[in-house]
Protein backbone atom coordinates (compact mmCIF):
# COMPACT_ATOMS: atom_id res chain seq x y z
CA UNK A 1 0.00 0.00 0.00
CA UNK A 2 1.29 3.47 -0.83
CA UNK A 3 2.02 5.89 2.02
CA UNK A 4 -0.04 9.08 2.32
CA UNK A 5 1.91 12.32 2.70
CA UNK A 6 0.48 15.34 4.50
CA UNK A 7 2.23 18.70 4.08
CA UNK A 8 1.40 21.09 6.90
CA UNK A 9 1.68 24.85 6.92
CA UNK A 10 3.04 26.20 10.22
CA UNK A 11 1.83 29.75 10.94
CA UNK A 12 -1.94 29.87 11.28
CA UNK A 13 -2.35 26.14 10.75
CA UNK A 14 -0.37 24.43 13.51
CA UNK A 15 0.54 27.51 15.52
CA UNK A 16 -0.88 30.88 16.51
CA UNK A 17 2.17 32.86 15.41
CA UNK A 18 0.50 36.25 15.12
CA UNK A 19 1.75 37.83 18.38
CA UNK A 20 5.45 37.55 17.55
CA UNK A 21 5.12 38.27 13.83
CA UNK A 22 2.86 41.31 14.17
CA UNK A 23 4.96 42.81 16.98
CA UNK A 24 8.14 42.34 14.94
CA UNK A 25 6.52 43.88 11.85
CA UNK A 26 5.28 46.87 13.87
CA UNK A 27 8.81 47.33 15.22
CA UNK A 28 10.13 47.46 11.66
CA UNK A 29 7.69 50.22 10.66
CA UNK A 30 8.57 52.26 13.74
CA UNK A 31 12.29 51.79 13.06
CA UNK A 32 11.84 53.09 9.50
CA UNK A 33 9.71 56.01 10.71
CA UNK A 34 6.69 54.79 8.75
CA UNK A 35 3.07 54.60 9.94
CA UNK A 36 2.36 51.27 11.60
CA UNK A 37 -0.50 49.43 9.83
CA UNK A 38 -3.64 48.63 11.79
CA UNK A 39 -4.03 45.34 13.62
CA UNK A 40 -5.99 43.63 10.84
CA UNK A 41 -3.33 44.51 8.27
CA UNK A 42 -0.53 43.31 10.54
CA UNK A 43 -2.34 39.98 10.95
CA UNK A 44 -2.23 39.56 7.19
CA UNK A 45 1.56 39.37 7.46
CA UNK A 46 1.21 35.89 8.96
CA UNK A 47 1.73 33.32 6.22
CA UNK A 48 3.20 35.02 3.15
CA UNK A 49 6.92 35.80 2.85
CA UNK A 50 7.58 38.96 4.87
CA UNK A 51 9.38 40.41 1.85
CA UNK A 52 6.05 40.34 -0.01
CA UNK A 53 4.05 41.87 2.84
CA UNK A 54 6.23 44.95 3.43
CA UNK A 55 5.95 46.43 -0.08
CA UNK A 56 2.27 45.50 -0.24
CA UNK A 57 1.60 47.57 2.88
CA UNK A 58 3.44 50.82 2.45
CA UNK A 59 7.17 50.10 2.65
CA UNK A 60 8.95 51.53 -0.41
CA UNK A 61 10.62 48.74 -2.33
CA UNK A 62 14.02 50.36 -1.91
CA UNK A 63 13.57 50.15 1.88
CA UNK A 64 12.34 46.53 2.12
CA UNK A 65 15.84 45.33 2.97
CA UNK A 66 16.03 47.86 5.80
CA UNK A 67 12.61 46.78 7.06
CA UNK A 68 13.67 43.14 6.96
CA UNK A 69 16.75 43.86 9.10
CA UNK A 70 14.60 45.64 11.69
CA UNK A 71 11.98 42.89 11.62
CA UNK A 72 14.56 40.14 12.08
CA UNK A 73 16.18 42.01 14.98
CA UNK A 74 12.92 41.92 16.91
CA UNK A 75 11.98 38.45 15.72
CA UNK A 76 15.25 36.79 16.76
CA UNK A 77 15.30 38.72 20.05
CA UNK A 78 12.22 36.79 21.16
CA UNK A 79 9.38 37.36 18.74
CA UNK A 80 9.94 34.00 17.05
CA UNK A 81 8.93 32.22 20.24
CA UNK A 82 6.01 34.53 21.07
CA UNK A 83 3.43 32.06 19.80
CA UNK A 84 1.63 28.86 20.77
CA UNK A 85 0.43 25.59 19.28
CA UNK A 86 -3.31 25.58 18.63
CA UNK A 87 -5.22 23.40 21.10
CA UNK A 88 -5.81 19.95 19.66
CA UNK A 89 -3.04 20.05 17.06
CA UNK A 90 -0.71 17.56 18.81
CA UNK A 91 -3.56 15.05 19.13
CA UNK A 92 -4.44 15.47 15.45
CA UNK A 93 -0.84 14.89 14.39
CA UNK A 94 -0.60 11.77 16.54
CA UNK A 95 -3.83 10.46 14.99
CA UNK A 96 -2.53 11.01 11.47
CA UNK A 97 0.78 9.28 12.22
CA UNK A 98 -1.08 6.38 13.82
CA UNK A 99 -3.06 6.09 10.56
CA UNK A 100 0.21 5.65 8.65
CA UNK A 101 0.67 9.15 7.24
CA UNK A 102 4.05 10.77 6.65
CA UNK A 103 3.85 14.31 8.03
CA UNK A 104 6.03 17.24 7.01
CA UNK A 105 5.89 20.92 7.87
CA UNK A 106 6.13 23.08 4.73
CA UNK A 107 6.31 26.76 5.64
CA UNK A 108 7.28 30.02 3.95
CA UNK A 109 9.08 30.95 7.18
CA UNK A 110 12.86 30.63 6.76
CA UNK A 111 13.89 27.12 7.72
CA UNK A 112 16.54 28.44 10.11
CA UNK A 113 13.65 29.79 12.21
CA UNK A 114 11.06 27.09 11.51
CA UNK A 115 13.19 24.24 12.81
CA UNK A 116 13.97 25.70 16.27
CA UNK A 117 10.37 26.89 16.64
CA UNK A 118 9.05 23.38 15.92
CA UNK A 119 11.61 21.96 18.32
CA UNK A 120 10.77 24.43 21.09
CA UNK A 121 7.04 23.76 20.90
CA UNK A 122 7.23 19.96 20.57
CA UNK A 123 6.14 19.73 16.95
CA UNK A 124 9.40 18.22 15.66
CA UNK A 125 8.67 15.03 17.57
CA UNK A 126 5.26 14.75 15.91
CA UNK A 127 6.30 15.18 12.26
CA UNK A 128 8.82 13.46 10.03
CA UNK A 129 10.60 16.60 8.85
CA UNK A 130 10.43 20.40 8.67
CA UNK A 131 10.94 22.35 5.43
CA UNK A 132 11.08 26.11 5.04
CA UNK A 133 12.26 28.92 2.86
CA UNK A 134 15.87 30.10 2.55
CA UNK A 135 16.86 33.05 4.74
CA UNK A 136 16.39 35.31 1.72
CA UNK A 137 12.62 34.79 1.50
CA UNK A 138 12.39 36.93 -1.63
CA UNK A 139 13.99 34.09 -3.61
CA UNK A 140 11.34 31.52 -2.60
CA UNK A 141 7.62 30.82 -2.97
CA UNK A 142 5.39 28.30 -1.21
CA UNK A 143 5.61 26.17 -4.35
CA UNK A 144 9.41 26.16 -3.98
CA UNK A 145 9.15 24.98 -0.38
CA UNK A 146 6.75 22.21 -1.41
CA UNK A 147 9.13 21.19 -4.22
CA UNK A 148 11.93 20.92 -1.68
CA UNK A 149 9.79 18.78 0.62
CA UNK A 150 8.64 16.47 -2.19
CA UNK A 151 12.20 15.94 -3.43
CA UNK A 152 13.56 15.24 0.05
CA UNK A 153 10.75 12.76 0.75
CA UNK A 154 11.19 10.96 -2.56
CA UNK A 155 7.93 12.12 -4.12
CA UNK A 156 7.36 13.28 -7.68
CA UNK A 157 5.91 16.55 -8.91
CA UNK A 158 3.23 16.65 -10.14
CA UNK A 159 2.20 14.20 -7.44
CA UNK A 160 2.20 10.66 -8.83
CA UNK A 161 -0.63 8.34 -7.69
CA UNK A 162 1.76 5.39 -7.46
CA UNK A 163 3.74 7.27 -4.79
CA UNK A 164 0.69 7.59 -2.59
CA UNK A 165 -1.79 10.44 -2.05
CA UNK A 166 -0.49 13.88 -1.04
CA UNK A 167 -2.46 16.66 0.64
CA UNK A 168 -1.50 20.16 1.75
CA UNK A 169 -3.12 21.66 4.84
CA UNK A 170 -2.97 25.44 5.20
CA UNK A 171 -4.74 28.63 6.16
CA UNK A 172 -3.82 31.07 3.35
CA UNK A 173 -4.21 31.30 -0.42
CA UNK A 174 -0.44 30.89 -0.79
CA UNK A 175 -0.77 27.33 0.51
CA UNK A 176 -3.49 26.54 -2.01
CA UNK A 177 -1.67 28.04 -4.99
CA UNK A 178 1.69 26.55 -4.02
CA UNK A 179 0.21 23.08 -3.72
CA UNK A 180 -1.71 23.44 -7.00
CA UNK A 181 1.56 24.05 -8.87
CA UNK A 182 2.46 20.48 -7.95
CA UNK A 183 -0.93 18.95 -8.66
CA UNK A 184 -1.74 18.71 -4.94
CA UNK A 185 -5.04 19.64 -3.33
CA UNK A 186 -5.14 21.85 -0.24
CA UNK A 187 -7.45 21.45 2.72
CA UNK A 188 -8.05 24.83 4.35
CA UNK A 189 -8.35 25.55 8.06
CA UNK A 190 -10.57 28.39 9.22
CA UNK A 191 -8.77 29.15 12.49
CA UNK A 192 -5.84 30.82 10.72
CA UNK A 193 -5.33 34.22 9.16
CA UNK A 194 -7.16 34.14 5.82
CA UNK A 195 -9.49 36.98 4.90
CA UNK A 196 -13.17 36.01 4.52
CA UNK A 197 -13.60 33.96 1.34
CA UNK A 198 -9.85 33.87 0.60
CA UNK A 199 -9.46 30.11 0.80
CA UNK A 200 -12.59 29.38 -1.20
CA UNK A 201 -11.56 31.77 -3.97
CA UNK A 202 -8.14 30.13 -4.08
CA UNK A 203 -9.72 26.70 -4.63
CA UNK A 204 -9.42 24.65 -1.44
CA UNK A 205 -10.81 21.13 -1.57
CA UNK A 206 -12.62 21.81 1.69
CA UNK A 207 -12.37 23.77 4.92
CA UNK A 208 -12.05 22.49 8.49
CA UNK A 209 -13.59 24.68 11.19
CA UNK A 210 -12.57 22.72 14.30
CA UNK A 211 -9.13 21.30 15.11
CA UNK A 212 -10.87 18.28 16.62
CA UNK A 213 -12.06 17.37 13.10
CA UNK A 214 -8.72 17.92 11.36
CA UNK A 215 -7.38 14.37 11.33
CA UNK A 216 -10.69 12.87 10.17
CA UNK A 217 -11.04 15.46 7.39
CA UNK A 218 -7.48 14.88 6.19
CA UNK A 219 -7.88 11.10 6.14
CA UNK A 220 -11.18 11.38 4.27
CA UNK A 221 -9.46 13.27 1.46
CA UNK A 222 -6.50 10.90 1.28
CA UNK A 223 -8.65 7.85 0.56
Amino acid sequence: MTTPLVLLDLDGTLMDSAPGITASAAHAYRTLGLPVPDAATLRSFVGPPITDSFPTHGVPRERVGEALVAYRAAFTAGGMFNNSVFDGVPAALRELRAAGCVLAVATSKPEVFARPICERFGLSALVDDVFGAPLDEATSTKADVIAKALAALGRQSPAAPEDGPVLMVGDREHDVHGAAEHGIGCLGVSWGYAAPGELERAGVVGTVDDVADLAAQVLARLR
